[in-house]
């Protein structure tokens, strides 16, 4: 049989049928690189795609923004799904908004150029290293930021020319000084109210809940009722600091150390000195001949500070009698430094120096010898270096001990704790929100819900959960999510329901009471009946915090009453209780005195970011603008 396969396979025909296979082979895979991606987009704003791949740039960017924001607890808020879908929208709605602004900005013609980038990347103060650029810290920032080179480059172009269509559009926006005041004047309006809260409690004793009820409410809503996932925890934790060492520093290991480090406590010769420079650029035998007449003068006796005022080309330092202030090594050009250090005494002067920018003569005002830090003076930096670079000797071995005995006896921590020389810690059963410190890390705690950990309940690796800190641990017990059984969620289920049928309640009870008091039921006969009162804001504010703010939103929305009339409204609270409102008048001062410079900043830049965001909302809507229902993807 194998036989004539063998033979078969050498036929023409199978030749050919194989060549077909191969080429089709062939142009499926060229069609997949010519060919378009499969990746829907995220949105496309008037034709143009927003990818997958700038989406999850952008969305990785906030995620780090907020981690740096909330610190550990951001692992306990991303958690929430909704939270999440929640901040994935808003990164869609900030791309959208971006490119529907660079499609102007292409429109009005607005450019960045090359230079421009360049000198932005050169100035941010994330890509500097004391003061100057770095390219390293710029390569590593930008890669922490998903971006390479070429691609940051352009992403700061968009960037830098959006900037100037907000500074077009918001930089031709203004507020009159009328309007600054009519907006000062509504700021410290105050309204003058009366209101009686009807209250939900009242209503609970003509409400009944039914067994049917609780199991049908539990049935519906398993979701709500669900148990988290929960872990009990055996872990060992290392800190370099909390080591104690077996053997003390000692005063002698100190002197010690300090002999094998003097050159670092030495603080080297400084010089002050003056000069006077001669410009050698147009005519280089004449300025020669005339440092060496002035050298002469100095010879002679002339006073350097007057001869250095008078004749000196550096423009600066002659205003000071030449001065330049203290130098050090390796700051001067060699030849100048050379013949600086070279005068022994404060005083002295060179003979004319030649350098790149002409001929100097160069004076000595000032000495400060080498000096020498005494070991009293370092001693207790030095015990404290030689304690931590003893720590540290230890903790790095300990760690390597502890590595190699957790996973070579999986099952157990006894063994890497005793290696370690600390206690082992457990947690009862808690879930991941409620995990203790250092155990609630996010790299932890991630590590701590892998099925390897959960199932196989094996030691972890070592973990570090800051600088020279560590951790390692092992699930002792393991809780699925669950369910809660209804006896355990019997009580809450029958409180929900009475809120809301009192809530329910109170909502038709209290449409009642507001037809009679629009109709000219007075509201302390309302109170009375109800038993209870009538509460007065004389001069309610916008700010107020007295007052429920859904009654202050719904007062201030209200439009002013008549002379001696009055306005009613009906405010249901965040709570589910009922409020009937009366507003009596509006109080709205007259504005004359001139309004402070803060006052005016504040009003004019909430006009103006408001307006912007108009500009943007409108911008959007004559737009063709699609969000396909893809689900967006996140990189871990």
């Amino acid at each position: 049989m194998l036989e004539k396969i063998r033979e078969g396979s050498q036929g023409l025909a199978a030749k050919i049928i194989l060549g077909l296979v191969i080429l089709s082979f062939a142009l499926a895979g060229i069609g997949g690189y010519l060919g378009q991606t499969t990746e829907q987009p995220v949105a496309e704003v008037n034709g143009v795609q927003i990818s997958q791949t700038e989406f999850s740039r952008a969305f990785e960017n906030e995620r780090a923004r907020l981690e740096q924001q909330f610190g550990e607890y951001f692992a306990q808020i991303a958690a929430d799904p909704n939270y999440m879908a929640q901040i994935r929208n808003g990164v869609i709605d900030r791309l959208v908004q971006q490119e529907l602004q660079n499609q102007l900005a292409l429109q009005l013609g607005l450019r960045v150029s090359d230079e421009q980038v360049k000198q932005a990347i050169v100035e941010m103060p994330y890509f500097q290293v004391a003061g100057q650029f770095s390219n390293d810290a710029y390569l590593r920032a930008i890669r922490q930021m998903n971006f390479q080179p070429d691609t940051f480059r352009e992403f700061l172009r968009e960037e830098m020319t959006r900037t100037q269509l907000v500074s077009a559009v918001a930089g031709s926006d203004f507020v009159l000084p009328s309007e600054l005041q009519q907006t000062a004047a509504l700021q410290q309006q105050t309204r003058n109210i009366d209101y009686v809260v009807l209250t939900k409690e009242k209503m609970k004793s003509q409400v009944s809940v039914s067994d049917e009820e609780v199991n049908d409410y539990y049935q519906l809503n398993q979701q709500q009722f669900m148990a988290p996932e929960q872990v009990a925890v055996q872990y060992l934790e290392l800190k370099a600091d909390d080591i104690t060492l077996d053997t003390p520093v000692t005063d002698e290991d100190v002197r010690a150390y300090y002999e094998e480090s003097k050159s670092q406590y030495l603080e080297e010769e400084k010089r002050r000195v003056a000069h006077i420079l001669i410009d050698n650029s147009e005519d280089d035998a004449a300025a020669e001949e005339k440092a060496n007449a002035i050298l002469a003068e100095l010879k002679a006796g002339a006073d350097f500070a007057t001869l250095a005022e008078e004749k000196s080309d550096d423009i600066v330092s002659a205003e000071l009698g030449g001065d330049l202030d203290w130098i050090e090594r390796d700051v001067m050009e060699p030849a100048f430094e050379d013949a600086a250090f070279a005068l022994a005494n404060i005083g002295d002067f060179t003979d004319v120096v030649a350098t790149e920018f002409g001929y100097h003569i160069i004076k000595l005002t000032d000495l400060q010898a080498q000096v020498e830090k005494p070991f009293e003076e370092v001693a207790a930096e030095l015990r404290a270096e030689l304690e931590k670079n003893a720590k540290l000797d230890v903790f790095y071995q300990k760690q390597t001990e502890v590595a190699e005995l957790a996973f070579e006896v999986a099952d157990t921590l006894e063994d890497a704790s005793l290696a370690a020389g600390v206690e082992l810690k457990t947690t009862e059963l808690v879930s991941r929100m409620m995990l203790p410190a250092p155990l609630n890390s996010p790299a932890v705690s991630t590590t701590i819900f892998t099925p390897e950990l959960l199932e196989d309940k094996v030691n972890s690796e070592v973990l570090e959960v800051a600088p020279e800190h560590f951790v390692v641990v092992r699930v002792t017990e393991h809780v699925a999510a669950a369910t809660k059984p209804l006896e355990a969620v019997k009580e809450q289920i029958v409180s929900t329901l009475t809120n809301e049928k009192a809530s329910s309640l109170l909502a038709e009870y209290s449409e009642n009471l507001f037809t009679e008091f629009k109709a000219g039921k007075a509201l302390q006969e309302i109170a009375s009946a109800e038993a209870t009162e009538v509460s007065t804001e004389a001069a309610l504010q916008r700010q107020s915090y007295s007052v429920a703010p859904a009654i202050v939103k719904e007062v201030f929305a209200l439009p002013h009453p008549s002379e001696g009339g009055k306005i009613e409204s009906l405010v249901t609270l965040n709570n589910g209780d009922v409020a009937l409102v009366q507003l009596n008048s509006v109080t709205t001062p007259e504005i004359t005195a001139e309004l402070d410079a803060q006052q005016k900043q504040g009003i004019t830049m909430s006009a103006i970011n408001k307006n912007y965001l108009a500009f943007v909302s409108a911008l959007e809507s004559k737009a063709e603008v699609v969000r396909p229902a893809v689900q967006v993807t996140e990189e871990n």
